[in-house]
């Protein structure tokens, strides 16, 4: 049996733990991120195809000079749920980039619908020499490969809302986490001196370590976005910029959000009509005997 005491320390045990990466990420610096509103949120949340063809534009003019997308074929970019961009719009991009091809004439081709998105360098070596020996990250799956970390009981909620936007909320907050220079906020070395960007990198509140690789990709104006008819005009700012790629990152590396949530609550329902099945059943059946 359980006693009092036993009971206590096991709770504070695990309040500890839970706590524990709020702790660490309070002793190197980091800086509360805040959360966004996402379209996708929540049990019943999709896509804004809107956003997703902004997103597709940030990612196509900016990102994917340095970033691949390799586990993504261009096809994807017209099925339903995602940019929904027309077929004859994706031949049409394919056709403007070259793939590697050893079976035609010349060693590349023209690309078509079914190929996947061209890494931006040959080799691995080649992205590291073009970016001072830091190999750009691959974003196909990179929005659920990333996260964030609640205090304890923060992180309990989450299980009832369905929280599942850690990446997209940690991508945003990076992207608009850069400093010119080092902040006086910036955390001091174990040793007590202050914080030392090394040569060729930059700050970045919420990169671990402080030290990105990657320079600041985004700026005011630095886009121009075409409105769709009917469609209100969106702030050609490095917040709207930074929301839309990493929706569009989100998409790209859960592109059937929308069906898995319809599947998940479809099933939760189920179980639960089930479960007063069952229970109704075994009224009946033990209504009758003493027990």
């Amino acid at each position: 049996m359980f006693n009092t005491k036993t009971i206590l320390a096991t709770l504070a045990i695990l309040t500890g733990l839970a706590a524990m990466p709020a702790t660490q990420a309070a002793e190197e610096g980091a800086v509360h991120l805040e959360k966004q509103n996402w379209s996708f949120a929540g049990i019943f949340g999709t896509y804004d195809q809107n956003q997703l063809q902004r997103g597709f534009q940030v990612f196509r003019e900016v990102c994917s000079s340095c970033h691949s997308a390799r586990l993504i074929p261009f096809r994807t970019l017209a099925e339903e749920g995602g940019p929904s961009f027309s077929e004859a719009q994706v031949k049409a991009l394919a056709a403007e980039y070259d793939i590697a091809d050893s079976s035609v004439e010349g060693g590349t081709r023209p690309g078509i619908a079914a190929d996947f998105w061209p890494s931006p360098f040959a080799t691995e070596q080649d992205a590291r020499d073009a970016n001072g020996g830091a190999l750009p990250p691959d974003f196909s799956v990179l929005a659920k490969a990333r996260g964030v970390h609640d205090a304890f009981p923060n992180w309990v909620f989450n299980y009832f809302t369905a929280y599942s936007e850690g990446g997209p909320d940690y991508i945003h907050a990076l992207l608009n986490g850069f400093h010119e220079e080092v902040p006086e906020s910036a955390p001091r070395n174990a040793d007590g001196t202050p914080f030392q960007l090394p040569a060729g990198k930059y700050y970045n509140d919420y990169f671990p370590g402080h030290a990105i690789g990657m320079a600041p990709p985004l700026s005011d104006g630095l886009i121009t976005y075409v409105a769709a008819e009917g469609e209100t005009p969106v702030p050609e700012t490095m917040e709207q910029y930074s929301k839309d790629v990493s929706a569009f990152m989100m998409w790209m590396a859960e592109p059937h959000l929308a069906g898995r949530k319809q599947t998940g609550f479809g099933v939760m329902l189920f179980l639960i009509l089930l479960a007063g099945l069952m229970y109704g059943t075994k009224r009946k059946i033990w209504s009758g005997i003493e027990h």
